[in-house]
């Protein structure tokens, strides 16, 4: 399972470095967003492994379903089999689903044990509360950044921000005020919501849970690669709901180091110096 998740990281890697690194969904994507830390990797991987039980059991199913059909229907078969028993048929059918489902369960519950305990500890805690709609971020290490994060909507919006609508900064994805985080740290993010419920999610890594009014739910992440990565709120909450994306900037140790310092006196400042060192 190991070798198979690093040959779908490896060839993350290579589609994403074929452009400019933003993680969002692409035109007529039918398939996940290229992995962007290893967890998601792993889910990919999953994901393709399930894959390879559901195809043969599916035409195995229709095949069997087409024969009782044609082979079995009154004007074929006007004399009905009055057989109750086939020891054969109900060992097998209660064997093979056995084995199939200890197949798919035990990579699951490794999967789901990784998900829910990493394997090694946050160097960073960040809460994130969801507000219809909008998200806050608030380092939780002793420093004083907390700020929000709004979705951009005009080309004024983009020009205070100073960014250009495109690519990277996509129309219903961009916001003003990322969430900055340094390259293969483990990140522990608290989540919760201050109205609603809402729902943090972001596919590049693998992160989707839920933010409730009065609850804290947990979740983490490993970003193995820089960049600008999306996801949005994934809770129906209200009539803007579309309109609350997740922005996730990593960047070296050494960027995010200078960007946090800077933030602690000058959020707007340390984001203009930010996006010029990009």
């Amino acid at each position: 399972m190991r070798l198979v998740s690093v040959l779908f990281g490896f060839l993350g890697v290579l589609l994403a470095s074929a452009t400019a690194f933003a993680a969002q969904s692409k035109p007529w994507q039918i398939w996940h967003q290229e992995p962007g830390s290893e967890m998601m990797a792993d889910i990919v991987w999953f994901d393709a492994y399930t894959f390879w039980f559901i195809i043969p059991i599916t035409i195995f199913v229709t095949l069997l379903l087409a024969v009782v059909a044609i082979k079995f229907n009154a004007k074929a078969n006007p004399t009905p089999s009055k057989t109750t028993h086939h020891v054969g048929i109900e060992i097998a059918w209660t064997l093979i689903p056995i084995l199939i489902l200890v197949a798919i369960s035990i990579p699951s519950f490794d999967l789901l044990n990784r998900q829910l305990a990493p394997q090694e500890e946050p160097t960073m805690t960040i809460k994130a509360t969801g507000y219809q709609w909008y998200w806050g971020y608030e380092y939780q290490d002793g420093a004083e950044v907390s700020f929000e994060s709004v979705l951009l909507r005009s080309p004024k919006d983009f020009s205070d921000a100073g960014k250009v609508m495109g690519k990277e900064y996509p129309r219903l994805l961009a916001v003003d005020n990322e969430l900055v985080v340094p390259v293969n740290q483990m990140i522990r993010v608290t989540v919760t919501a201050a109205d609603v419920i809402h729902d943090f999610a972001l596919p590049a890594f693998g992160l989707k849970i839920d933010a409730v009014p009065g609850r804290l739910n947990e979740t983490w992440f490993k970003a193995e690669r820089e960049g600008l990565y999306y996801g949005q709120c994934s809770e129906l909450c209200g009539k803007d709901h579309a309109y609350m994306p997740i922005a996730i900037r990593v960047v070296s140790q050494e960027k995010f180091d200078a960007w946090k310092a800077a933030a602690e006196n000058d959020l707007e400042a340390a984001y203009k110096g930010l996006l010029a060192s990009n």
